[in-house]
């Protein structure tokens, strides 16, 4: 795995098939000009916070915080990914680390107060590692001087074929999630938890994830394919401790990743708005749907929906999440 400083994007991880061939699975650029000029958050560190607030606006204590407008998904305004200038723009402070035969990275930042609109000073810790046992995990830790909703995550995008080497249709996803959250047309929640049974979004065993995408299919038609969050299932596990929450895997290669996470939700994004306009570290076309998203998060437009999980960070608190990717080859299909 190679980890810049610049937006904590992991730009390039190598894993082998099931004869041993490495291939780069993470769409990224060879320089740092792809991640400041296109940036469709390849590998990013994602905050303050994921994925989107509607008409970036929210109330906290009675006062309105006005977030950047930087996305308007069918033409409905809407604060993405933390705003203008958030997570995958800073340049991190950053200090490699070893511990036996673990390896890894420890970014950290400053996110000042009022910073894109959000309340307080926050004090951000990311611990990247690389363990013996084919895991990566990722650590998050903030803190705050004022109350204020955060919601971090990684925006690795995974081809198992290989960078360019194709679509991600053919993959087979399992997502450890008996329900999603609908939204409306501009991608914002509606409030509702719907279950995934007799749905598209019912992953809850492998299957191919081209097999439904054109269904006739109101959520599939608002998304563009799947771009939607997933209620992961937590039942019996204890606040702050890893649950399963994904499978991947791709037959012809045999690579396979297995998610596991502390945060309630997934969003499982199927590329929709990749193009050949869209060219990797070979040179190659990505393609659309030439690579996929599974974020691991809180919801979204959670401070306008307390219904939701609670994001805020209150002072004196310290907000914790991780999520590890165990990676593994199989021989035959699982």
């Amino acid at each position: 795995m190679d980890v810049l400083d610049f937006g904590g994007h992991v730009q390039h991880l190598f894993t082998p098939d099931r004869n041993g061939r490495f291939e780069d699975i993470t769409l990224g650029f060879e320089d740092v000009r792809g991640y400041e000029e296109i940036e469709p958050y390849f590998g990013a560190l994602i905050g303050r916070f994921a994925n989107r607030i509607a008409n970036g606006c929210f109330s906290l204590n009675g006062r309105q915080c006005q977030l950047p407008v930087n996305n308007l998904p069918d033409g409905r305004p809407c604060c993405l990914h933390g705003g203008n200038f958030a997570f995958q723009d800073y340049v991190w402070e950053a200090e490699p680390f070893q511990e036996g035969a673990t390896v890894g990275v420890v970014l950290k930042s400053v996110s000042p107060a009022d910073d894109q609109g959000f309340p307080g000073t926050l004090w951000v810790k990311v611990v990247y590692s690389l363990t013996p046992d084919n895991l990566w995990r990722i650590d998050f830790e903030a803190q705050s001087d004022a109350v204020t909703p955060v919601n971090f995550t990684q925006h690795v995008f995974f081809n198992l074929l290989g960078e360019g080497n194709g679509n991600i249709l053919g993959h087979r996803l399992k997502l450890n999630a008996d329900f999603f959250t609908p939204v409306a047309p501009g991608l914002i929640p509606t409030g509702e938890v719907r279950s995934v049974s007799g749905t598209p979004f019912d992953f809850t065993s492998l299957r191919e994830i081209g097999t439904r995408i054109n269904d006739e299919d109101e959520q599939l038609r608002i998304c563009g394919g799947y771009d939607i969050n997933f209620v992961l299932r937590r039942q019996g596990i204890p606040a702050g401790e890893l649950a399963p929450a994904a499978m991947l895997c791709e037959d012809s290669t045999g690579r396979a990743v297995e998610i596991c996470t502390t945060e309630p939700g997934i969003q499982f994004y199927s590329g929709n708005f990749l193009s050949d306009k869209n060219r990797g570290k070979n040179g190659r076309a990505l393609g659309h749907r030439g690579g996929l998203a599974l974020e691991t998060q809180h919801f979204p437009d959670s401070p306008n929906h307390p219904e939701f999980p609670d994001t805020l960070l209150q002072p004196g608190e310290s907000f914790r999440s991780s999520t590890t990717w165990r990676f593994f080859t199989i021989t035959d299909k699982p």
